[in-house]
C-alpha cells in the first residue's frame, strides 16, 4: 500500500503524522514495562508525552517527511512512510524536551493553548526530569527501530550536535537577554546572528533535511554543506520574520498578540535599531525598552517608525531570499540533491503574515 503524501491536504497530513505517535509511546511504554517500572511512573512519563509533544505546528516534524519524498522521488510505502515519520517524532521530542526546560528558565505560563508542564498538578520541579526524560526517548526509539542501518551513528550524531548548537544559541540568549534585567549595550548584530541559527536554524530547518538525507543515502558531507549553506540562511531568515511579525504582524493574522518589547528580547528590529538611532533616539531605547509598561512600549514603537524599520526589513527580506535562491540554483542534482527540496522550504516561508 502506498502513501502519497504531497497529495494530501494540510490537515490530512497532520492527522496522519499524529496517527504514528501512540505507536511510539506504546513501543516506550513497552520497554518501561520490560524493566519493571512501576504503573504510577509508566501513567506520569506516558502523560509528559503527551502533554509536551502534540499540539503544535509540527512543521519539523512534517519536514523529514516531505524532504524525504521528494529525495526518493516516488510516494512512500507505509514501512517508509512509518520510519520518515518516526524521526519527524524524534523532533519533536527535541522540541518538547526544549520547552518543557525553557517554559521553567521564562516562568511562561501557558504553551499551545495549556498550561506549561512545571505547572500542571504536582509537577513543579519534576519537569526538570521529565525533559531528560524526553529527550532520552529519542535515542530509545532511535536504537530500537534504525540500530542496523549503516546511517545509524549518523543519526545518533546529528542528534548529539544540534542539541549541542540549540542549547548554545540559548544560553547566549539568556545571558544577553535576561527578562528581568535591560542592558541595551549587550545586545549586537552579531549576537543576534549567532542566537538566532544556533537556537532555532539549526535544529528547525537543519536537522528535519539532513535527517531525510541519510535514509536518502545522500548525506555525503559535500551534499550536507551544501544544505547547510541554504537552510542555515534560510532559519535565520524565518526568525528574523518572526521578529518582524511580533512588532508589525496582525494578530488577528498571526494569533497572538507580540511581546518581545515588553520582554526584553534581543530581537532583529532593536538591534538594527540601535545601529541606526541617534543620541536622543538611544535614549528613548535605553529608558523605555524592556519595560512592562504600555506606554513605554509605544515609545519604542514610534522610535522604529522613525527608523523606518519596515522599510529596512523589506530590504532585508529581498536581499536574503536573492541570495538563498541562488545558493539553490547551483546545486547539484546529479549528487543526489533536490532542488525541490529547498525551494519547497522557501516558498513555504517567503512573505509569510504569520
Amino acid at each position: 500500500m502506498v502513501a502519497a503524501t504531497n497529495s494530501l491536504s494540510k490537515e490530512d497530513k497532520r492527522a496522519k503524522f499524529e496517527a504514528v505517535f501512540p505507536i511510539l509511546v506504546d513501543e516506550i511504554v513497552d520497554y518501561l514495562t520490560s524493566v519493571n517500572v512501576p504503573q504510577d511512573a509508566k501513567d506520569w512519563f506516558k502523560k509528559s508525552l503527551y502533554h509536551n509533544t502534540l499540539g503544535g505546528k509540527y512543521n519539523r516534524g512534517l519536514s523529514v517527511i516531505d524532504t524525504y519524498e521528494i529525495l526518493s522521488g516516488k510516494a512512500l510505502d507505509d514501512n517508509s512512510y512509518f520510519r520518515a515519520a518516526l524521526l519527524g517524532w524524534c523532533i519533536e521530542l527535541l522540541q518538547a524536551f526544549f520547552l518543557v526546560a525553557d517554559d521553567m528558565m521564562d516562568e511562561s505560563k501557558t504553551r499551545r493553548g495549556q498550561p506549561c508542564w512545571y505547572l500542571m498538578p504536582n509537577v513543579g520541579s519534576i519537569a526538570i526530569n521529565d525533559s531528560f526524560m524526553l529527550e532520552s526517548a529519542i535515542y530509545f526509539l532511535l536504537k530500537k527501530h534504525f540500530r542496523h542501518e549503516t546511517y545509524y551513528v549518523d543519526l545518533l550524531d546529528l542528534f548529539h550536535e544540534v542539541t549541542f548548537q540549540t542549547t548554545l544559541g540559548q544560553e547566549l540568549d539568556l545571558l544577553t537577554a535576561p527578562e528581568n534585567h535591560v542592558d541595551l549595550s549587550k545586545f549586537s548584530q552579531d549576537k543576534h546572528a549567532f542566537i538566532v541559527i544556533f537556537k532555532t536554524a539549526y535544529y528547525s530547518f537543519y536537522l528535519p533535511v539532513a535527517l531525510a538525507m541519510c535514509m536518502a543515502n545522500v548525506a555525503t558531507p559535500d551534499n550536507l554543506q551544501r544544505a547547510s549553506d541554504v537552510l542555515i540562511p534560510l532559519g535565520k531568515y524565518f526568525q528574523i520574520q518572526d521578529d518582524y511579525l511580533d512588532c508589525y504582524g496582525d494578530p488577528s493574522v498571526t494569533g497572538k498578540v507580540g511581546t518581545d518589547i515588553l520582554d526584553n528580547k534581543c530581537s532583529w528590529l532593536i538591534n538594527v535599531a540601535l545601529a541606526k538611532a541617534s543620541p536622543e533616539q538611544r535614549k528613548v531605547l535605553d529608558e523605555n525598552y524592556g519595560r512592562k509598561d504600555a506606554d513605554c512600549e509605544k515609545r519604542v514603537k514610534a522610535v522604529f517608525e522613525e527608523l523606518n524599520l519596515k522599510k529596512a526589513y523589506e530590504e532585508y527580506e529581498e536581499s536574503e531570499v536573492s541570495t538563498i535562491k541562488q545558493r539553490i540554483s547551483v546545486l547539484d542534482e546529479s549528487a543526489g540533491l533536490k532542488k525541490e527540496a529547498f525551494t519547497t522550504f522557501l516558498n513555504k516561508i517567503y512573505k509569510r503574515s504569520k
